[in-house]
Order: structure tokens, then C-alpha cells, then sequence
């Protein structure tokens, strides 16, 4: 496979593990919400499970955005394109979300997240250093504006939200963003020119890998697809 076209095995296993920790906290989450299933769990698990799942994929964002960069010299519209289309798909979640559980929808999910992060992300692709503190700084202050009183939802999507707000999936720019700078910064280190800047085994063919890398390719189909699917089991074994 030509270098320009060459995955690297592990970044899409890692991927992968996120993937079936997705689907595992929506079947448990699914369970509760539309069958009344109770598992003990208490509200910690309910609040940090999912967003250390959304970590590693906001994390590997950065990472798969810097190695795209180096292989691609010309210009940026791909990346804007790129961001533009998950941001369209964010928006399609929110439309469905808000006509099925209005009081919960999601106006500002992972990919909506994701899609923009990508957009303001372009200048930064070729920082190293730069970006880790770039990272660090929208973390805290991500974490700061948690204890600004908002008393409107219109910020909501920079980290900016009245207490009483709810929604199943919400990421605000601030801080999650950071990891997305930050997964960028690791990518450059580790990835320099799109080449693996350390020695690793080649394990892609290990069949115990192999799963999780698939998946891993197929992130956002399944992501589209798989919560869809779970609650039509539920409901009609339910």
C-alpha cells in the first residue's frame, strides 16, 4: 500500500475499543431509558463512562487530522469539506433528536464537535509544541466557563449553559476542543510526515486486532447506525 494510503493498525484499534465502549454505555443507557432496566450503576458511571469513551475518539481526531495533513501538501478545502459534512450530519442528529425527545435533544453532540473543531483546526495542523498548549489552555478553559452562571441556552454551544439544560449527548467547543488540539500535537511527535516516529510489531493481522481495527474504519457508519438498531431490539422484545 503506497504511504500516501497506509493506516496505521493501531490508531484504528484503539478506534475500534472506543467503538464498542460507545455501544456498550448506549445499550446500558437504552436499557434504562426505554425499558426501565435497572443495573445499580450509580450517577459517576452515568457521567464520566461516556465521556472518557468520547475522549479517545475526540483525542484520535487530532491524531488522524495531523497525518492527513502531512500527507496532503496542497490545500485545506478537503479538511473544510470534511468538517462541513460531520457538522451537516450533527445537524440531521439534532432535527431527528428534537422531533422525538424535544426536551432533550441534542443540539450540540460529539459530531457537531467534531465537524467544527476540524474547521478551526486547519491553521494548527503544523504546530507541535503550540498545540499542547493550545490544548491545555481550552481545557481550562473549558473547565472555567463551568462555573460561569448562564442564564441562556444561545452560547451553549462554546461551554456556556443554564443549569437546567439537558440533552443525551452534549460536547461544547470548550473544553473538548483542547483534545482535539491536543491529539494534534500527538500526532506530529508520533507521526512526523505520516511515518511512525517509533519502532511498534505489526499486529494488524493478529485476528485478535483485526475486529477492533474494522470497526475502527467503519466508526461513523456505525455510530449512525447502531443506536437505531438497539432501541428497535429493545422495544420490541420490550
Amino acid at each position: 500500500m503506497p504511504a500516501s494510503k497506509k493506516r496505521f493498525w493501531e490508531i484504528d484499534f484503539l478506534r475500534g475499543i472506543a467503538v464498542i465502549l460507545m455501544v456498550a454505555f448506549h445499550l446500558l443507557f437504552d436499557l434504562r431509558f426505554f425499558a426501565g432496566v435497572s443495573f445499580g450503576l450509580g450517577e459517576t458511571f452515568w457521567f464520566w463512562f461516556p465521556r472518557a469513551t468520547a475522549a479517545i475518539f475526540i483525542l484520535l481526531v487530532g491524531v488522524s487530522l495531523s497525518i492527513s495533513s502531512s500527507r496532503s501538501q496542497a490545500s485545506h478545502k478537503k479538511f473544510l469539506n470534511r468538517g462541513l459534512r460531520i457538522f451537516f450530519y450533527g445537524l440531521l442528529i439534532s432535527i431527528f433528536t428534537f422531533l422525538l425527545f424535544p426536551q432533550e435533544f441534542i443540539a450540540f453532540g460529539i459530531l457537531h464537535l467534531i465537524g467544527l473543531s476540524i474547521i478551526i483546526s486547519i491553521p494548527f495542523l503544523k504546530w507541535r509544541l503550540r498545540n499542547l498548549a493550545v490544548g491545555i489552555g481550552a481545557v481550562a478553559l473549558g473547565l472555567f466557563l463551568e462555573t460561569v452562571p448562564a442564564h441562556s441556552s444561545f452560547f451553549l454551544w462554546l461551554g456556556l449553559f443554564p443549569k437546567a439544560f439537558q440533552s443525551f449527548d452534549f460536547f461544547p467547543l470548550f473544553p473538548w476542543i483542547g483534545l482535539v488540539f491536543l491529539g494534534i500535537f500527538a500526532g506530529n511527535l508520533l507521526y512526523p510526515k505520516a511515518k511512525r516516529n517509533f519502532s511498534f510489531p505489526d499486529l494488524s493481522q493478529n485476528p485478535a486486532v483485526r475486529p477492533f481495527a474494522f470497526l475502527g474504519r467503519h466508526s461513523l457508519p456505525i455510530y449512525f447506525l447502531h443506536q437505531p438498531v438497539l432501541v428497535f431490539i429493545i422495544l420490541f422484545l420490550a
